[in-house]
C-alpha cells in the first residue's frame, strides 16, 4: 500500500477516534468495559484532541513525495501503534479492558505493518 493510501486511512481512523473520545467518551469507555468516571472522562477527551492531531497531520501529508518527511512519519506510525498494540494486549490479559479492545489492537497492528512495510521498500513508500 501506497503512503498516500495508509496517511488517507490513518486520517480516517485518528478523525473517527478522536471525535468518539471528545463527544462520546462515555460510550467510548463502556466498550472496554471500563467504568466511566471523571477522571477517565477527561484523559479520554484530551486524547481525542491530539487523535484529531494526528488526523489533521496525515491529511495535510497524504500527498508528499519527500522520502525523509514519509520514513519520519512511518517511524512516528511505527512505533505509536506499536505502543498501542501492546498496551492493549496488556490491558486486556490483565482483565482491565474487555474484548472490544482486541479490535482496537487489530487495527493498529494493520497500520503498524503498513507503515512498516513502507520502511522497507527501496523507495520508501513512493509508489
Amino acid at each position: 500500500m501506497s503512503f498516500h493510501a495508509l496517511a488517507i486511512v490513518t486520517c480516517l481512523a485518528a478523525l473517527l477516534l478522536g471525535a468518539g473520545w471528545l463527544f462520546a467518551g462515555k460510550r467510548m469507555l463502556q466498550r472496554w468495559r471500563m467504568e466511566p468516571n471523571p477522571g477517565a472522562l477527561l484523559v479520554g477527551r484530551r486524547i481525542g484532541a491530539v487523535y484529531l492531531g494526528v488526523a489533521l497531520l496525515c491529511f495535510l501529508v497524504r500527498s508528499t513525495t519527500s522520502a525523509e518527511l514519509i520514513t519520519k512519519i512511518s517511524l512516528f506510525a511505527v512505533l505509536v501503534n506499536a505502543l498501542l498494540a501492546g498496551l492493549g494486549l496488556h490491558e486486556y490479559r490483565a482483565r482491565r479492558a474487555g474484548p472490544a479492545i482486541l479490535l482496537s489492537v487489530a487495527v493498529e497492528l494493520l497500520l503498524l505493518f503498513g507503515f512498516g512495510a513502507l520502511l522497507l521498500r527501496p523507495a520508501v513508500g513512493l509508489a
